[in-house]
C-alpha cells in the first residue's frame, strides 16, 4: 500500500494564505501527474488543479485560478498548493493523488486513473 502524506492545512481567516504539501517515499512524482482535490461536507469531491508528469501543464478549476498555484518538485518528490487569498467556500478537506497519466493536458486524466490518494489534509477558513 503506497502511502501519500498531505501536510499544511489548518485554521486561517479569509484572505489568508496557506500552502499545502503532499510527498511520499514510495513512488516517483517524476512519473506522475499529480492532482489536489477538495470534498466539502454534503458536496462531491471535486478536482482543484493538477499538473502533468513533466510538470510542463498545469490545470486550475475556475474558483480557484488566479488564487492558488499548483507546482511539483521532482528533486525533492514533492507536490505543492499555493493557496492565497483564501475564501470560506475554500473550506474543504483537500487530498493530492498520482495518476499515471502522460497525455499533454492532465485535467483530460479520469478520476479513476488517479490510483494512489493520500488521506486528506483540512482546510477549514473563517470569514
Amino acid at each position: 500500500q503506497v502511502q501519500v502524506v498531505e501536510s499544511g492545512g489548518g485554521l486561517v481567516q479569509a484572505g489568508q494564505s496557506l500552502r499545502l504539501s503532499c510527498t511520499t517515499s514510495e513512488l516517483s512524482f517524476a512519473d506522475y501527474a499529480m492532482g489536489w482535490f477538495r470534498q466539502a461536507p454534503g458536496k462531491e469531491r471535486e478536482e482543484v488543479s493538477c499538473i502533468t508528469w513533466s510538470a510542463g501543464s498545469t490545470y486550475y478549476t475556475d474558483s480557484v485560478k488566479d488564487r492558488f498555484t499548483i507546482t511539483k518538485d521532482n528533486a525533492k518528490n514533492i507536490l505543492y498548493l499555493q493557496m492565497n487569498s483564501l475564501k470560506p467556500e475554500d473550506t474543504a478537506m483537500y487530498y493530492c493523488a498520482a495518476a499515471a497519466y502522460f497525455g499533454p493536458f492532465c485535467e483530460a486524466a479520469k478520476i479513476y486513473e488517479y490510483k494512489y490518494w493520500g488521506q486528506g489534509t483540512q482546510v477549514t477558513v473563517s470569514s
